[in-house]
């Protein structure tokens, strides 16, 4: 989910998807806050997680839409299909429910957990410190020096925002969790990878974890937990080495991100050598981690007060904006421009659509016509955006964009995070911050932190300002409703701030509809596996040598089921596993873990034979792997004429001089 290829279909795991979350109580008003390792919020998905997290607690009062906040850390490499809208399936063959159910249950688990395991008198205090360098950088910087010269001139920073908040939690006896924001999209890997992968906010999370929970604490288990979430990311890559040709190695046309007036040509990399992806993912992971560690360890200034929230349901369709000069508009209908197709220097587009699209193509017009005309209303309000995608009125077979969106305010004591259903551009989310700021202050908030939570509880695409909107890059082409979209978020917001310090409720438009009822789904499923006759599923196909140094990759091959069949949530398909003087065996690495990679192939083309890998990279191993004997596993659940069938496998052992 993220890139919108069609062929980049899921073979495997890299690290498994993880979901964060934190209760907070004063013992009057809780909430609970998310970091999902996962493109973005949607808005059924929170429905589903409301319902089930009830359910398993009995009480349908603590936990609603007013005081939760679902957050996606916005990898471009998790599963696709959990959004209830077209425009977001069109790539995944339509709603996935096995996505949604997976996503269900591991945010619901989370939440309970966290309900479940809430301490008294635990110290929430907080630091930005120092700010973090080579780390990210602007993916559409000319579209930023449109912004007021004046007001860009308020941030040293640059383009890019590089302070990270971060909040440490702890309790007289034992830290517990650490939670920060820091702005970076997670594209390190690239559109080509097809591993599920938190990608390098998931791999510093791992790096935190393991920190604090000790080498032996498997991915997912341990007392602590890390967060690494998002913010105000939308034109922040972490391709580093920038966008260049890679037909010429020549700088990409800075205001086009074209190569000879082609997208597909300018991509960006990251600071891995030689373009290496999951180098680069390792990088930014580590500048991350070790930034978070030191700001972690001075850590010192306290939050404390009260726990409050407000909530409300915007309809954006034609929402009325009242601007800085005193004027009055709308919001439009939602709508994408030309751009949009062109795609990013992260990931770029097709057929030929540039960034920086101000006219229209009497072809494509035609084309987006079928689906759905813009009126001469609709187009003057979207101008300079050229409409490709007139989504906010398309409605077959249901809805392609959201019309009502969730925003929400969590506050605790003097922190206040802004849950934005969308990707904040760095100036965009410097102005929301900056307004929200004055508005605490003005109501008598001492020393007020405002952070943003990006991509919460549904998905809008972008969020740019006003100026950035004229040059209709890809962000500002993907901002739905029009110029006045920030605006508008900005406006709502200040007024339930406003209703959060004057101690009244919130307005609200009506939820979103639930449109689970009508969504299709075009991925087949698992008719049959087949192993072949005299075979078993789990035997080895392609054994481990016996003999490894601590730099090599080891792979060992299984005969294989389709791993859909049962997603083993909070489990594995691959292990390592290391041999004790005792003959007995203990798991020291899994699927989860970054040192390993799950790879499945097969499927209907073979005729339901399908092979599984595991890949164990031994230099990569969390604080070094030991000398001694190992093993590596694979466990699944095969479908059989007769029923499901659990099984396992394991290779010969093999000794590592580490």
């Amino acid at each position: 989910m993220g890139y919108a290829v069609p062929n980049q279909i899921g073979r495997g795991i890299h690290m498994r998807l993880h979901a964060r979350a934190f209760t907070i109580s004063d013992g009057d008003k809780s909430i609970a806050f998310v970091s999902l390792d996962g493109g973005m919020g949607s808005d059924v998905l929170t429905k589903n997680v409301l319902t089930n997290v009830a359910e398993q607690l009995g009480d349908d009062s603590i936990y609603t839409y007013d005081n939760v906040g679902i957050s996606g850390t916005h990898t471009h490499s998790g599963p696709a299909g959990f959004l209830q809208y077209i425009l977001y399936q069109f790539t995944s063959l339509g709603y996935v429910q096995e996505t949604m159910d997976a996503f269900v249950t591991g945010i619901s688990n989370a939440i309970v957990e966290a309900h479940n395991n809430m301490q008294e008198n635990v110290d929430i205090t907080y630091s930005t410190g120092n700010q973090l360098f080579e780390s990210n950088i602007n993916r559409s910087p000319t579209s930023y020096l449109l912004n007021p010269a004046d007001e860009r001139s308020q941030y040293p920073d640059g383009d890019t925002d590089k302070n990270m908040l971060l909040l440490k939690f702890a309790t007289p006896d034992a830290d517990i969790a650490m939670l920060n924001w820091y702005a970076v999209h997670g594209t390190s890997l690239n559109n080509t990878n097809k591993l599920i992968s938190g990608d390098n906010k998931g791999l510093a999370s791992y790096f935190f974890e393991k920190e604090m929970n000790g080498a032996a604490a498997l991915p997912g288990t341990g007392k602590f937990v890390a967060a690494f979430a998002s913010t105000n990311l939308g034109d922040v890559s972490p391709n580093t080495a920038g966008a260049k040709c890679i037909d010429t190695g020549l700088p990409c046309d800075t205001e086009k991100s074209t190569c000879g007036g082609k997208n597909e040509m300018c991509i960006a990399f990251g600071p891995g050598t030689n373009g290496d992806m999951f180098e680069s993912v390792k990088i930014i992971a580590e500048n991350q981690y070790k930034h978070a560690k030191d700001l972690y360890a001075s850590a010192k200034s306290p939050i404390a007060g009260p726990v409050d929230y407000r909530h409300t349901f915007l309809n954006m369709n034609n929402l009325p904006v009242t601007l800085e000069d005193g004027s009055t508009s709308t919001t439009c209908t939602a709508a994408l421009g030309y751009a949009f197709a062109a795609g990013t220097t992260d990931g770029p587009g097709m057929f030929d659509f540039t960034q920086g699209t101000n006219s229209s193509s009497p072809f494509w017009n035609i084309v987006s016509g079928f689906l759905s005309k813009p009126t001469d209303e609709e187009k003057a309000c979207q101008s300079p955006k050229p409409i490709l995608l007139n989504t906010g009125d398309c409605e077959k077979p249901y809805a392609w964009d959201p019309a009502s969106i969730p925003i929400s305010i969590q506050r605790v004591g003097n922190l206040f995070i802004l849950n934005v259903p969308g990707e904040l551009t760095t100036m965009a989310g410097r102005r929301m911050r900056a307004q929200i700021t004055k508005v605490l202050e003005e109501g008598g908030v001492e020393d007020p932190i405002v952070t943003i939570a990006g991509l919460s509880n549904t998905y809008t695409h972008y969020i740019t300002t006003f100026e950035e909107y004229q040059a209709q890059r890809y962000e500002a082409a993907s901002t739905l409703y029009g110029p006045h979209t920030l605006t508008a978020y900005m406006q709502e917001m200040t007024r339930i701030a406003k209703d959060m310090l004057e101690g009244r409720e919130s307005t609200s438009s009506e939820a979103p509809e639930d449109l689970t009822a009508s969504q299709i789904e075009f991925v087949p499923p698992v008719i049959e596996d087949f192993v072949g006759i005299g075979n078993h599923f789990g035997d080895v196909e392609e054994d481990a040598a016996e003999q490894y140094t601590g730099t090599d990759v080891i792979r060992v091959s299984f005969k294989a089921s389709n791993p859909r069949n049962d997603q083993r949530l909070g489990g594995t398909f691959g292990r390592v596993e290391k041999k004790g003087d005792d003959g007995e065996y203990t798991v020291v690495f899994n699927d989860g873990d970054w040192c390993t990679k799950f790879e499945w192939k097969g499927g209907v083309g073979h005729f339901g034979k399908s092979t599984a890998t595991i890949e164990w990279d031994v230099k990569e191993s969390w604080g070094g792997a030991e000398s001694g004997v190992y093993r590596i596993c694979y466990g699944g659940e095969a479908k059989e004429i007769t029923g499901m069938k659990k099984f396992e496998g394991c290779s010969r052992d093999f000794t590592v001089a580490a």
